[in-house]
């Protein structure tokens, strides 16, 4: 038989043997956040100050008891390496798939981490919730930064990859606390392992859902008797304890059941007698609706609470308060959100006045809804500063009435916009918010889409995609457009929308061909509501033409191009900011084509166009005469280049200043124009300078700066000056094992550069060296057949060949030779080039 852990539930008891908890300090305002988490919101440092906290481990109970007698004495600690899940006791008295709630597994787990913790037992305490891959991404993402984890600044999904890789490396002790876990598919590729940590887990699944290798089920069962009479016994004073031991009895000693009962008992100052009178009548009333015996325990714990809280505070406001709240995240509710306007009018009603009293009494209204245990509040936290217990919640959107439910869901939506804050500044307060957005969806459905889709559900996507989620946001919108489509029709504005920024989340994922897919769904519905030639239609039709540029269809593209610069230029006019931009786009797609000298034909059109409308001094013109001179380079007019390039760069340095990102970037083409032109005594200084200055704008480590640090060593090289080469070299290779990935493709280059320049050098030895591992480390991450495979091959030969290993320079040739022939085009340099470095080196 599985061992049994449970403890009490967090909740504020009233008149009690110990110290009445003091109410709230309130409002909280939006992106308020604690001192713990600045670091984790601010992003990471260049080392953590340790010990590291990140996320808010719940508060205990105001009368935590400690559960030897079933199990709990820190025995449950996970050994290093192990993984601990707390779930649900089954019992054959209990029904339902996931057994029962209410018996205190996120405190068990706050209890732990907290002693761990406190004890230096670990060096980094995450507590992330996992109610949703969105909470868990984005809980990882924030122990990332708080951890100054390489990796931590990229997009969430990337740094809460880079967490878990750490956590497997990493040498410092570690817990990481996922609490509340609904899901087994949403930890796939984010299961937190690693020899020196420990991780817990809190979960409503049943423990045969949840086991696995490495995995220790730990079923939560009620409280024993004893237990629940000591709890009862250190929670009230004498006189309130008559009758406590059938109380217990009376309530399964389910931990919530008996935190509610003493929350109302001592608020009421009534004894354990007179609440189980009242008990026993509220269960008979409830007991038809719960099977589940302590469901039905809950419904009419809360009920009384309920009751309590409605007789002690303004009439009428204590139901409403509890549908809004019912409604949201069980799991945290942003403060913001229950003070704001609409939720401040929907729960004061008739009385609301629209002015800061509103808030005030919401404000007290919450601490008697805590008082009688029927919400938990924590003001310290911004982004789940009350939370229902997920069986009060549960079983309060059970019993909201359809009209009320409709009124509340309203109220709910527009409450969680007027708490939004711009910018989503603070990404926890963001999580809580989409997952309340989630949250209320789920209960209102076809409610929130009458007559319009309320914007709440389009500003829940619009912040999935501020916070570069696009693998959370590709379902979202999908979803969405869906329900657009069967509530407000197909070719819905709000419809089309959803479709629009789907295919920009399918485009942030790399996945092109998907958003081409959701993108001609929507050029069809335009075309069909507002004609061919709406400016709408047109953009449709140009943002389509760029998923098939983005797929490698550049064909398809072209086509869709120049249909649409055909008709902005009839509709638009020829020099239409748009239609500018549409030929610009239609360049890129002629260049992508091969077709060189249509891009440029096409170009040239631009820069004369803007140069009319614009004149020469306007940003969009020196783009285009960088764009024009690009192109030519690409296509080997560089003496028609650069002229082209050397005017970009004079414009920018006089529109924009000597230490603009895009001067710098002038500066370097400028430098690479003259070097293809066989120029290198002018190229060499403009390559220094370049360095030079991105130095001291960007710094050292700046990628920009590494860039230039590589091709200033390159052109040394070219131009044969290997002592200035070599350094240079050396110090890239460094600065990008050092900064980078150790499998980067640019560490990767970096290193086979430098062995080109030993080569060059007549150091044959460690050329070779360094040639052997960078063939190494691309075969193993590239494939056989990438280019880069081959290059790397081909010089090893090269260095065997030169080095007098004749036989292992012919094999590796041969090799190299019929690698090329299988994967590359026939005509293509690579092999004729190894053909003849193959016969000469027999």
């Amino acid at each position: 038989m599985s061992t049994q852990v449970t403890q009490a539930i967090h909740v504020s008891v009233g008149r009690s043997a110990g110290q009445r908890p003091q109410p709230a300090r309130w409002p909280v305002p939006s992106g308020t956040v604690p001192p713990a988490q600045r670091q984790a919101r601010s992003g990471p440092v260049s080392s953590a100050d340790w010990p590291v906290r990140s996320g808010n481990v719940p508060p205990l109970a105001h009368r935590f008891v400690r559960r030897a007698e079933t199990g709990f004495d820190f025995a449950i600690t996970p050994a290093l390496g192990e993984t601990a899940i707390l779930a649900p006791s089954a019992r054959p008295d209990v029904a339902g798939p996931a057994g029962m709630g209410g018996t205190g597994k996120t405190q068990l787990a706050a209890a732990l981490a907290r002693s761990l913790f406190d004890s230096g037992a670990v060096q980094l305490l995450a507590w992330v919730p996992a109610a949703s891959r969105d909470s868990l991404i984005t809980g990882y993402a924030q122990a990332a930064a708080a951890a100054a984890v390489p990796g931590a600044t990229d997009a969430p999904e990337a740094a809460a990859a880079s967490f878990v890789a750490w956590l497997a490396e990493t040498s410092r002790p570690w817990l990481v606390v996922l609490d509340d876990l609904a899901d087994l598919a949403d930890l796939d590729e984010l299961w937190p392992r690693g020899p020196a940590g420990r991780v817990v887990v809190t979960s409503r699944l049943p423990a045969a859902a949840v086991r696995g290798p490495g995995r220790r089920i730990l079923e939560v069962g009620p409280f024993s008797t004893r237990e629940a009479l000591n709890y009862l016994t250190a929670s009230l004073y004498p006189d309130q304890r008559t009758g406590a031991i059938d109380l217990a009895t009376d309530l399964g000693c389910l931990p919530l059941g008996l935190a509610q009962a003493t929350a109302v008992i001592a608020d009421a100052g009534v004894d354990c007698h007179r609440y189980r009178a009242h008990f026993a009548a509220r269960t008979r009333q409830v007991s038809d609706v719960h099977a589940d015996r302590d469901a039905a325990i809950v419904a009419a714990t809360w009920s009384i609470s309920l009751d309590r809280a409605d007789s002690t505070s303004p009439s009428g406001v204590a139901r409403p308060a509890l549908a809004l709240i019912a409604l949201l995240d069980s799991g945290g509710i942003p403060g913001a959100v229950l003070t704001s306007r609409s939720a401040c009018e929907y729960i004061c009603g008739r009385s609301a006045t629209g002015m800061s009293a509103d808030e005030r009494q919401v404000a007290a209204l919450l601490d008697r809804l805590a008082r009688v245990g029927l919400v938990t509040l924590d003001p310290q936290d911004a982004s789940r500063t009350v939370r229902m217990h997920s069986l009060v919640h549960a079983t309060a959107r059970q019993v909201i009435p359809p009209a009320m439910l409709k009124e509340a869901s309203q109220a709910a939506a527009s409450a969680l916009l007027q708490a939004w804050p711009q910018g989503d500044r603070d990404p926890l307060v963001a999580q809580a918010l989409r997952d309340c957005t989630a949250s209320l969806h789920q209960a209102a459905g076809d409610l929130l889409w009458t007559p319009e889709v309320h914007p709440v559900l389009l500003r829940a996507g619009q912040c999935l995609d501020r916070a570069r989620l696009p693998s959370l946001a590709i379902p979202y919108w999908r979803a969405i457009a869906g329900t657009g489509s069967r509530i407000l029709g197909p070719s819905h504005a709000n419809t089309l929308l959803a479709r629009d920024r789907l295919a920009a989340a399918c485009e942030a994922a790399g996945r092109p061909q998907d958003a081409a897919a959701a993108l001609e769904n929507s050029l069809t519905e335009r075309e069909r509501a507002l004609g061919q030639a709406h400016p709408e239609t047109l953009s449709t039709r140009g943002s389509l033409a760029d998923a098939h540029l983005a797929a490698g269809r550049p064909d398809d593209a072209i086509s869709l191009y120049e249909s649409t610069l055909s008709d902005q230029e009839r509709v638009l006019g020829p020099y239409h900011p748009d239609t500018m931009t549409a030929r610009g786009h239609l360049a890129v797609a002629y260049r992508s084509a091969g077709r060189m000298q249509d891009a440029v034909s096409a170009l040239q059109r631009t820069l004369r166009d803007r140069e009319a409308v614009l004149g020469p001094d306007d940003p969009e013109t020196v783009t285009a005469c960088a764009d024009l001179a690009a192109t030519l380079h690409a296509s080997g007019q560089v003496a028609d280049a650069v002229p082209l390039y050397e005017r970009a760069l004079a414009d920018r340095e006089r529109v924009l200043g000597p230490d603009h990102p895009d001067t710098l970037t002038a500066r370097a083409s400028v430098a690479y124009a003259y070097r293809s032109a066989d120029r290198l005594r002018e190229a060499l200084p403009v390559y220094q300078q370049t360095l030079a200055d991105r130095e001291r704008v960007l710094g050292p480590d700046h990628p920009d700066t590494l860039t230039s640090l590589a091709n200033l060593a390159s052109a040394y090289h070219t131009a044969r000056k290997l002592k200035q080469a070599i350094p240079l070299y050396e110090q890239v290779l460094a600065d990008r094992e050092r900064l980078m990935d150790p499998d980067h493709r640019d560490t990767l280059a970096a290193r086979g550069n430098l062995a080109g320049a030993y080569h060059s050098a007549g150091r044959i030895s460690q050329a070779i060296r360094l040639y052997e591992q960078t063939l190494h480390d691309y075969e193993r991450l590239q494939g056989p057949d990438h280019t880069s495979t081959l290059t790397s091959r081909a010089n090893l030969a090269s260095a065997y060949h030169t080095m007098g290993r004749l036989t292992e320079a012919v094999a590796l040739f041969e090799h190299t030779l019929a690698d090329c022939e299988q994967y590359l085009p026939p005509d293509h340099p690579m092999t004729q080039a190894i053909r003849e470095n193959l016969e000469a080196a027999r």
